[in-house]
């Protein structure tokens, strides 16, 4: 790559030698006209205009020969950056993500990869060679025709360039009103688009439209502005270089009637302010961009500067599970200080044993498995795996070591076949089969016209809730992980399919360490112990039949369930739900 960026650098360097050749062979081909004699009329032009031609030629091929081989290097920048902000999302916490928008997000990543490109090519192949096309200019004009016009030249650039930069400032608060619209008005597209069935359910398409369209109407106010303000910057522009081309023309002509310069003099003086003019109309151009691509990757920089609120510590090892057995000790946890969620818990999960956590909405028990997974750390006390304190481990391995199976499974917008292999990139097609034949969904599998190649929609929509919590159960079969978190796996679906669901969870738990969270307490009757949690802290503790002895919380929620289901409780230990 750095071979690459000298090769591009050097070829540049010719494209502008020889391009500010070329008005120097067109005035001599002028004056040559001009003043030679008539037996040398034919000759001495149609030298000077093949050299004029070739000089252009030469100029256009170095140039394209530049972009051919800096196009891997500006491409592979890209790829670094864009790829680091996704490596630095997923290092983010969870916190991080449950307050972002997805629809802004994805918009800032967006203008900011285009930005990047932006910036690459305009700063190596348009700042710096117009830079160096004004200094060959000014000192060709200076060695050649007049100091004077040369410094009418370099003032007329300045000026340019002055004005350019002033009123770009003035304008960039457009761009940042048109870039706030943009995003929200994306935002506000995404989430309505990702809710289409309740948008419908309510018939609110009108409403999601007038709230879309009021989020594009501050774009197109904002757009506006910025395209008057441009057609005055542009205005400004060609009235500079115009003023400055109509000095150098005037004292051009006063040369020639002085007898100091010749026609081709004018025609050269004139050549170059007007070939310059493109370059500075570019320039006005570059800065510009160059300004909006900073704005556009402002915010995108501004993901790369936030820290991650969960990092490994210094030497931290790999963990090593054998069995399995876990313990919170004095554990106190907040999302926000002003409001605690866990007060003082402390549990254990023996090797190869099942917990299970009950307790109404809020009590605490999804934190309890957020910060198992390690997504936030413990306010106070601490979480050990086998003796070894989740902190002092790398967050890969503690996760590796961990399966779940969550309430709401969410798919990827892929085959079957990818979203079961996702409990372990690389498995094989047979690997991936018999999870799902352990997970009892070959049969469905196979029915589907496509297979396992079919796709299951967005976030799954294309399956039913059963279809997917089976897809879960196969990925988590197949990942086989030490110890298995069932989070309200079967909470969301009919009494039928959450029994057959079940049967395959209580399957896949056998000889593993389980902690489940449950709603239904049926579910739950079999485990080896029983946690009731309320307002953050352990209130009760024991077994199903214990816990019904002591008729106080647990044993009030199982007659309340049971009258409400009306459903008797199952009595053959091998048919318990997980």
């Amino acid at each position: 790559m750095r071979a690459r960026i000298v090769a591009a650098m050097v070829l540049l360097v010719l494209s502008k030698v020889a391009i500010v050749t070329v008005p120097i062979f067109y005035k001599d081909a002028v004056d040559a006209l001009v003043s030679a004699e008539e037996g040398l009329l034919l000759a001495i032009p149609v030298g000077v205009i093949l050299a004029y031609g070739l000089a252009r030629i030469a100029s256009l091929g170095f140039s394209e020969a530049r972009d051919a081989v800096f196009a891997r290097v500006g491409q592979r920048a890209i790829r670094r950056i864009i790829l680091e902000v996704f490596r630095h999302l997923h290092r983010l916490s969870l916190r991080f993500h449950l307050e972002r928008q997805t629809g802004g997000l994805s918009r800032i990543i967006e203008r900011g990869n285009r930005a990047i490109e932006l910036l690459i090519r305009i700063s190596l192949f348009n700042l710096i060679p117009t830079v160096i096309e004004i200094v060959l200019v000014f000192g060709i004009l200076w060695y050649m025709l007049d100091f004077t016009i040369a410094a009418i030249t370099l003032v007329t650039v300045v000026v340019y360039i002055g004005y350019t930069m002033k009123v770009t400032e003035w304008r960039i608060k457009f761009r940042r009103r048109m870039n706030d619209a943009d995003t929200g008005a994306n935002t506000q597209a995404i989430d309505s688009l990702l809710n289409y069935e309740t948008v419908k359910q309510f018939g609110n398409e009108k409403h999601e439209a007038q709230r879309y369209d009021n989020r594009l109407a501050n774009y197109e106010d904002a757009a506006v502005k910025s395209n008057v303000s441009l057609a005055a910057l542009n205005f400004g522009q060609a009235a500079i270089i115009s003023v400055g081309l109509t000095a150098v023309m005037l004292l051009s002509a006063a040369g020639i009637v002085d007898g100091t310069m010749t026609v081709g003099d004018f025609v050269l003086a004139n050549t170059y302010l007007m070939q310059l003019y493109q370059p500075l109309n570019l320039f006005g151009f570059v800065y510009r961009e160059i300004k909006q691509a900073l704005i556009d990757i402002e915010q995108m920089f501004q993901l790369l500067a936030v820290d991650a609120e969960i990092v490994d510590s210094p030497g931290a090892t790999e963990i090593m599970i054998n069995g399995g057995a876990i313990r919170f000790t004095d554990v106190d946890f907040a999302y926000d200080t002003r409001r605690p969620i866990l007060k003082g818990v402390s549990f254990d999960v023996p090797a190869g044993k099942k917990v299970a956590l009950v307790g109404p909405s809020g009590a605490g028990k999804s934190t309890l498995l957020r910060l198992l997974y390690r997504f936030y750390d413990v306010g106070a006390g601490s979480i050990t795996i086998d003796d070894q304190d989740i902190r002092s481990v790398k967050q890969d391995s503690l996760r590796a070591g961990i399966g779940i199976v969550p309430q709401d499974t969410v798919l990827f917008n892929d085959t079957v076949a990818y979203n079961i292999a996702y409990g372990r990139p690389g498995a094989t097609q047979e690997e991936v089969e018999e999870a799902a034949r352990l997970a009892r969904i070959q049969e469905f599998v196979e029915d589907l016209p496509d297979g396992y190649d079919t796709m299951v929609g967005e976030r799954g929509l294309k399956l039913s809730g059963g279809e997917k919590q089976r897809i879960a159960i196969a990925r988590t079969i197949l990942k086989n992980p030490g110890i298995l978190i069932f989070d309200e796996a079967t909470s969301a679906l009919d009494t039928h399919t959450e029994r057959a669901i079940q049967a395959n969870l209580n399957d896949i738990a056998k000889g593993r360490t389980t902690l489940v969270v449950a709603h239904r307490l049926s579910t739950v009757v079999y485990a080896d112990e029983i946690l009731v949690l309320e307002a953050g802290r352990i209130v009760e503790r024991g077994r199903h039949s214990d816990l019904l002895t002591r008729d106080g919380i647990y044993a009030g929620m199982w007659h309340s369930q049971q009258q409400g289901d009306n459903e008797p409780v199952p009595t053959d230990p091998q048919a318990a739900p997980a």
